[in-house]
């Protein structure tokens, strides 16, 4: 148990491969919270999240029945996609846990970075916005969403070190590589 808390803190040497591999890891680890947390968007977005989608599209389309009748298609596409983003984000995560690498967590530090950013900056706007009570993400979802992309970003960046080390490291045992 030890070691994994050594391997997820951003902060500590790495100075032996396993210890690489481990905190290389973190992002793998970081990637199965995020696809765990897109499960339960999916689960919840297809309980009360179409019906609250469809009922802002026919109020924003203030009569046009082309627009509200493609409203349910447009509720169900946005659950398709977001069963896709969980299934893509699930192969990332085992790519990266078979075979560390640094291209995946700085991509996943660039994606959760934006994902902080704008929930940050959805907060910062929710006055201004005129966004019916019924659509609006509660205000436990809204935290524990920022919770979770915290987390994911230190986990991330425990596994860029981590992947990164492991270059160095291989390239130690194997200059002319």
């Amino acid at each position: 148990m030890t070691d994994w808390i050594k391997a997820i803190n951003p902060t500590a040497p790495i100075t032996t491969r396993p210890e690489a591999t481990a905190a290389a890891r973190a992002s793998a680890l970081a990637i199965l919270l995020g696809v765990a947390f897109g499960i339960f968007g999916v689960v919840r977005t297809m309980g009360v999240g179409t019906e609250a989608m469809e009922a802002m599209m026919v109020e924003n389309a203030q009569g046009d029945a082309a627009v509200a009748g493609m409203a349910g298609a447009m509720a169900g596409a946005v659950v398709y996609f977001s069963i896709g983003m969980v299934v893509v984000q699930a192969i990332f995560g085992l790519v990266q846990w078979a075979k560390p690498n640094r291209f995946i967590p700085i991509l996943f530090i660039i994606l959760v970075v934006l994902g902080l950013l704008s929930s940050v900056w959805g907060l910062a706007m929710a006055s201004q916005m005129d966004v019916p009570a019924n659509v609006q993400a509660p205000l436990w979802l809204t935290v524990l969403t920022l919770v979770v992309l915290l987390v994911e970003l230190v986990l991330h960046i425990a596994g860029l070190r981590g992947a990164s080390r492991l270059d160095q490291l291989k390239k130690a045992e194997f200059p002319n590589s």
